[in-house]
């Protein structure tokens, strides 16, 4: 089998930020990645799962709603994917800062967190959610959109 793409990115350097990690036809796959992989330090599951209820819920009601695809975790606990179609760089670029702002400020109830809407929903920590986001927005602000590859 071929490798897939995101296995032939040189993780022993990676860096957190915001790359494109994959083209399919007009959808983008973006890596919010927000941890260092492999140095110990990664998202706990609740805050990942806790992002993923608040990100998820800000880019679908956002001025680029039309345009996500998808958002979710990477397994590896190090950030998140996001899939967009018809976004310029620069609109993924804001999209992701205005969600991260967001969820560093968010105190309400956490969108989706209930028995009927989702398969976990005790598996909750907005404390730390708030912390994560809060913590990869200077990384998000020192990005531009015309440096958003994987350095080769």
């Amino acid at each position: 089998m071929e490798r897939i793409a995101s296995f032939c990115v040189d993780h022993t350097t990676l860096q957190p930020g915001m790359y494109l990690s994959r083209k399919d036809g007009d959808v983008l796959t973006w890596d919010i990645r927000m941890k260092r992989p492999n140095q110990g330090q990664y998202l706990s599951p609740a805050a990942a799962h806790t992002i993923e209820h608040l990100f998820a819920t800000y880019a679908r009601n956002s001025k680029w709603s039309e345009h996500v695809v998808y958002v979710g975790p990477m397994g590896c606990l190090t950030g998140f994917y996001l899939l967009t179609q018809g976004m310029s760089d620069a609109e993924a670029l804001a999209l992701v800062k205005e969600s991260f702002a967001w969820m560093a400020e968010y105190t309400g109830e956490i969108p989706g967190a209930s028995a009927r809407e989702c398969g976990n929903y005790r598996m909750m920590d907005p404390v730390a959610a708030r912390r994560e986001a809060a913590e990869m927005l200077p990384v998000l602000e020192g990005l531009d959109a015309a440096h958003l590859r994987y350095d080769a």
